[in-house]
């Protein structure tokens, strides 16, 4: 695996564990298994509920936690600049961790019209080194244009709901021109029928590996870096093994065509996260 190198010169592994909606305990345990089996990313947030699990299974796993990419995000009703503070002092401390990787707004919330002043305090928590990338989740090309209009800092990373079902083309190429990488969240299309797709079903059996994994190279290959969520060690383990091979051009323009517009209906223009 190659890592990818962020705007701000940051390394971040090009695959991740996803954790949502796992509980404390199945986290703990999840984690520390995909640690042990090469996992390197592990994200999570305050809204799922698991962040101690999370911050257990790191400890757990043995290896040294500066080799572990651990992320988490900022709840909507924590927005505001005395705010994201104690949000953040609240992860570090239910995760038992002195800073983390990358911390993301997870929702822009815009009728509260507090985002801005919540990234200006991101900024503050990246100089004195309790956080050491910053980012958003769910925020549209034009609340990032405020974001960099006023403060002059450009997100890292913006994770976003993406699969060949939704694959949000004119958002992650408005995320690839500002140098912003796309995270996927719900990479292998949760709660759709994408995993029985027939068209990945033939990709997948022609070239011996299986429709998740045909999905996963498919968003590798695009350069944005997904999420999957597994408790299971052997598809974490298939989940991770997408780096030794490609996808053919023509197998990845039949993904392309797969296209549907099948999201989960959040719509971050009103979507209120808190």
């Amino acid at each position: 695996m190659q890592n990818h190198t962020l705007r701000d010169g940051t390394s971040i592994p090009p695959l991740g564990l996803g954790t949502y909606p796992l509980s404390n305990a199945e986290s703990e345990v999840a984690v520390s298994e995909a640690i042990v089996r090469g996992y390197r990313l592990i994200d999570t947030a305050v809204n799922y509920g698991n962040e101690v699990g999370v911050g257990k299974g790191v400890l757990r796993s043995g290896v040294d936690r500066q080799e572990i990419f651990v992320q988490s995000k900022l709840p909507g009703r924590d927005h505001g600049h005395d705010s994201a503070f104690r949000s953040l002092e609240g992860t570090l401390k239910r995760m038992g961790l002195d800073y983390l990787d990358a911390y993301l707004i997870h929702w822009p919330n815009p009728s509260q019209g507090l985002y801005l002043e919540t990234w200006k305090a991101l900024i503050q928590m990246q100089e004195q080194g309790l956080v050491r990338t910053i980012g958003v989740s769910n925020f549209l090309p034009e609340h990032i244009d405020l974001l960099v209009k006023e403060t002059g800092v450009t997100p890292t990373i913006n994770q976003i709901e993406l699969h060949p079902y939704s694959q949000k083309r004119e958002w992650a190429s408005y995320n690839r021109q500002k140098a912003i990488l796309t995270q996927c969240w719900s990479p292998l299309g949760r709660k759709t029928r994408l995993l029985k797709d027939p068209s990945l079903a033939e990709i997948a059996q022609n070239i011996g590996r299986t429709p998740a994994q045909v999905i996963l190279r498919w968003e590798v290959q695009k350069a944005h870096l997904p999420l999957p969520k597994s408790a299971h060690t052997r598809r974490m383990e298939e989940n991770l093994d997408v780096f030794s091979w490609e996808l053919t051009q023509e197998q990845m323009s039949t993904i392309d065509d797969l296209e549907a517009g099948l999201g989960r209906g959040f719509d971050p223009a009103t979507h209120e996260e808190m």
